[in-house]
């Protein structure tokens, strides 16, 4: 085995260990057996199904089509198909009871690392597959995929951990302060012209990342950070929310239909607001990017400010355009991977860091938090790039594609680093808010 490969499997191995121990102490660790088996909020699984169904998604991929081996559990597929069984559902499958559920994924995981060991992941060298379309293998993407998939579940599990009603049982380590640098400008300017959208070449990206593809733009100011809770709760004091001029003809039925006045989980606390937050009540802290708002909320903000929400395209090139070098960086900082300098993600807290905390993950235009915190809404509908081909199956995102839903970028606190870049997409519905959601401005306009 060449040392590309060793080191490939050695991380594989890793990241597949850290996966399983956060999603056990987001469950088996965290909740007895009648809160597993609970559905907390129709809008959620029971934690106990997303617990057996990131062990279902691993066998299929990892163990059967990858490894061509005979299925261990066929009687539970049905059960742990997500297109097959809708969330408000699942809480009356004959599901694994917890012990059970453990015990499969343990045996799944001692078959996928047994097979890990002979596997030939295509590194250095890529290998596509016979029909001339890229290989599962290639450079350890359905390896890759898999992990992901994991820790986008652990985010999923913490929002029902968010619904759930009750004493906290998560455990917040607050961890060391990093800088703080608040913007001193509201918003950079990004000056007209092209850049790369996308990406073709990096292994841990799914389908709907690519192709690659160049996309010009004209001039556009976007906010330094996200919106903070203060600047949000300005606009809620102004009326924002009584103020039928600044919806949209859908966000305002959902307004009015959902009767709502603040973000979810916040509550008027004397001349300011509180929030419930995985069972502690505190108050709303001032510095911190709103969360918990749907993208109703967000495009009503930006036009009370006089601004938009940005595109898709405009979120992405402020986030990775290097206009130094013409190029498209993985990361906003660069193409090194996160870690507690650039940004505040894979649940160090259980919640946004303050604005301005992460200097060091600020692109080379100056936008700073763009990776990590909130999710950020933006005002495009989610489709396929151009060229777009399906890898490795169309139920992970073509099915989504033109159904009305809202891309969002940047991933949030909840993100585990090895599910998000600069060209990840996630999408959902208009009207979700138990999500980790947040929001920057935008608007057109030449440089001052």
């Amino acid at each position: 085995m060449n040392q590309e490969q060793e080191r490939a499997k050695e991380r594989i191995a890793a990241e597949l260990d850290r996966s399983r121990r956060r999603s056990n102490g987001l469950t088996i660790d965290a909740l007895d057996e009648e809160g597993l088996l609970a559905q907390h909020s129709p809008l959620m699984s029971p934690l106990v199904w997303d617990l057996a169904h990131i062990g279902n998604y691993e066998e299929q991929w990892l163990l059967r089509a990858a490894g061509g081996r005979e299925a261990l559990r066929p009687d539970i597929d049905g059960l742990y198909d997500a297109f097959e069984n809708p969330r408000a559902d699942r809480v009356t499958l004959p599901l694994l009871r917890p012990q059970e559920a453990r015990e499969y994924n343990d045996r799944v995981r001692k078959e996928v690392l047994d097979s890990l060991e002979s596997v030939d992941l295509g590194v250095p060298e890529p290998r596509e597959a016979p029909d001339g379309r890229r290989s599962l293998l290639d450079a350890g993407f359905v390896f890759h995929m898999v992990i992901q998939h994991e820790h986008q579940h652990d985010e999923t599990m913490l929002a029902t951990h968010q619904l759930r009603t009750g004493e906290p049982v998560l455990l917040e380590d607050v961890g060391t302060v990093a800088a703080l640098r608040p913007p001193v400008e509201e918003e950079v300017f990004v000056p007209e012209g092209g850049f790369t959208m996308g990406t073709d070449d990096d292994p841990w990206a799914y389908d709907n990342e690519g192709p690659s593809h160049e996309v010009v733009l004209g001039p556009y100011w976007i906010d330094t950070a996200p919106v903070t809770n203060a600047a949000y709760q300005r606009f809620i004091e102004d009326g924002g929310y009584q103020s039928r001029r600044w919806w949209t003809r859908e966000g305002w039925e959902w307004r009015e239909r959902a009767s709502v006045r603040a973000p979810a989980f916040w509550s008027p606390e004397g001349d300011g607001w509180s929030r419930r937050r995985f069972g502690r009540q505190e108050m709303v802290p001032s510095d911190e990017p709103v969360q918990h708002v749907n993208f109703h909320e967000a495009a009503a903000y930006a036009a009370w400010a006089g601004k938009r929400l940005p595109t898709e395209a405009e979120w992405e090139k402020a986030a990775r355009f290097d206009p130094g070098t013409g190029r498209s960086r993985r990361y906003p900082w660069g193409d090194d991977e996160p870690d507690s300098r650039h940004a505040n993600l894979g649940q160090r807290k259980l919640g946004p860091s303050p604005a301005g905390r992460h200097p060091d993950g600020a692109s080379p235009l100056g936008v700073q938090q763009l990776i990590g915190d909130v999710w950020e809404w933006t005002s495009t509908t989610f489709t396929g790039y151009p060229g777009f081909r399906t890898f490795p199956y169309r139920e992970y995102s073509e099915v989504f594609f033109d159904q009305g839903y809202k891309v969002l970028r940047g991933g949030s606190w909840a993100t585990h680093p090895t599910a998000v870049r600069s060209t990840f997409r996630n999408w959902d519905h208009a009207i979700r808010r138990q999500i980790f959601s947040g929001f920057r401005c935008a608007r057109d306009g030449e440089s001052a």
